[in-house]
């Protein structure tokens, strides 16, 4: 089984690792189109309000310029401590127990915009780069991984619960991953989807299913668990499931 969470925006600073070596990330197949990526983000880095623009940064962010300047050389954190946000304060992973922190290695991938694909304690430093953003020499990021990331997320074997947010999708659809939609329901029994704080609700359902001492194989393995654990799921289909949080 394997989760597959979206990134964040907003990264942890500093760091304890050593800097990047791309060759010390999961997937390796992966690695020319992060290198390549890479050296794009130090060279706009460079180039002040131009950098700025491609990334859709202002001015009050131009520290970002500067961690992508120092790419090669900052130190690292293991993906599931570099992200932040919504989703990861809900997900936690510095409250688990060694043993569920042990199972939510294995069982947990991150998707990133830079680095494609990540395992959870892959070592990476901060960066600002989105699903959404286009680089002066290499064009969007859609177009440089959608080749080669769909090609690699097919790779994968087991059951895959797919909760990368609709733009990391774009950039490497999984047709048989079991997916997950939030929805909102009032007194009346109405129901809307949830946009932001879906992310809250997707951390907890990751955390049950990278913490449960076995590990699930089916969508209906998904929506059990996630019961056992308090949530409302409902199957809607062959492998899409809602999870449906009161108003």
């Amino acid at each position: 089984m394997l989760v597959l969470l979206p990134p964040s925006e907003t990264k942890a600073p500093g760091g304890d690792g050593p800097p990047l070596r791309l060759d010390s990330l999961s997937h390796p197949e992966l690695t020319p189109t992060r290198r390549k990526l890479a050296d794009e983000l130090v060279g706009l880095a460079g180039q002040g309000a131009a950098g700025l623009t491609a990334l859709g940064l202002s001015k009050s962010q131009y520290s970002e310029l500067e961690r992508n300047a120092a790419l090669w050389t900052a130190p690292t954190l293991p993906a599931l401590q570099r992200y932040t946000g919504v989703l990861y304060d809900a997900l936690d992973v510095g409250s688990l127990r060694p043993a569920e922190r042990a199972r939510a290695g294995a069982r947990l991938a991150v998707a990133s915009a830079l680095f494609g694909l990540l395992g959870a304690d892959d070592p990476v430093p901060g960066y600002r780069l989105s699903a959404a953003s286009s680089l002066p020499g290499l064009g969007t990021v859609r177009s440089v991984w959608r080749p080669v990331l769909a090609a690699q997320l097919a790779t994968l074997t087991g059951l895959v619960i797919d909760l990368r947010s609709g733009s990391y999708i774009m950039l490497g659809p999984l047709p048989g991953a079991v997916t997950v939609r939030v929805l909102c329901e009032d007194s009346r029994g109405r129901r809307s989807t949830v946009s932001h704080h879906n992310k809250a609700h997707k951390g907890r359902l990751a955390r049950l299913l990278a913490t449960a001492p076995r590990e699930v194989t089916t969508a209906d393995g998904v929506a059990k668990l996630a019961r056992r654990g308090g949530l409302v799921v409902e199957r809607t289909g062959e492998r899409t499931l809602d999870l449906v949080v009161p108003a």
